[in-house]
Parts: C-alpha cells; structure tokens; sequence
C-alpha cells in the first residue's frame, strides 16, 4: 500500500513538472505581410530558445508580391553571394512558407514575437531569430 502512495505522489509530481516546463507559446496572429513586409537580418537559429543559437548572416526580404528573397554569403562557393526566391502567404495568422524552390511543399511559421525591430519565427523545426534592418 506505502508503495502504491509513493508511485502515485511521484507521477503527479512528474505531472506538475512537465506541465509548467512545457508552456504554450503566445502566438502573434498577422492579418496579413504588412507586419513583415521589408528587409530582415536572420542573425541565429535555434532549436529551442531555451538552448544554444547558432549565429547566422542571412537576409530575408518580404515583398509585397508573395516573395521572400534570401540572400546570403556563399564563402565556399565562388558566387560570393548567393540569393533564392521562394513564395510566401499569410494563412490562418502565419506564414506559409515555400521550403524550396520550385517545389510545392511548405512550411508554416508562427510569429512568437514581434517587438520594435525584432521578430522571432517559430518553423517546423527551427527558431529563427530576425532583426528589421
């Protein structure tokens, strides 16, 4: 019986503990680009905020016509610069994002955080961390 008491105080503590830990991410509705139109440093990407960032020198240009121009140095290429277009939308308050070009599979991304210059994106798989230029 003492036993049974202490696996159920145990399961509710581990309960409580993954409860708080995993705590839901506001998210900023967009009614449409206006918010994120122009042109944006991605300065680190992460898998976690809580976890180490990777520094990154990538530029993202919202356009008004559905176009997200990003460029970037190609320091082991020999075009120095290297710059993709993909499509963007704004669906259901986030941005449905084309993963590459010229193929029709997206991801969406969630506004976390949109304040003064900063913005922080929340994809599938990765935080990316903006800064408007």
């Amino acid at each position: 019986m003492k036993k049974t008491i202490n696996i159920l105080l145990l399961a509710a503590v581990f309960t409580a503990f993954a409860a708080n830990a995993k705590e839901k991410e506001k998210i900023i509705e967009l009614e449409d680009a206006s918010a994120i139109l122009g042109k944006w440093d991605l300065y680190a990407e992460t898998a976690a905020l809580h976890k180490e960032k990777k520094a990154v020198k990538i530029q993202w240009d919202f356009k008004k016509n559905g176009v997200l121009e990003t460029s970037a140095e190609d320091t082991r290429g020999r075009t120095r610069r290297m710059s993709i277009n993909v499509s963007y939308s704004i669906e259901n308050g986030v941005i449905k994002k084309q993963m590459t070009p010229g193929r029709q599979k997206y991801e969406y991304c969630k506004v976390i955080k949109l304040e003064g210059k900063d913005m922080t994106l929340h994809c599938k798989y990765l935080y990316f961390l903006l800064r408007k230029k």
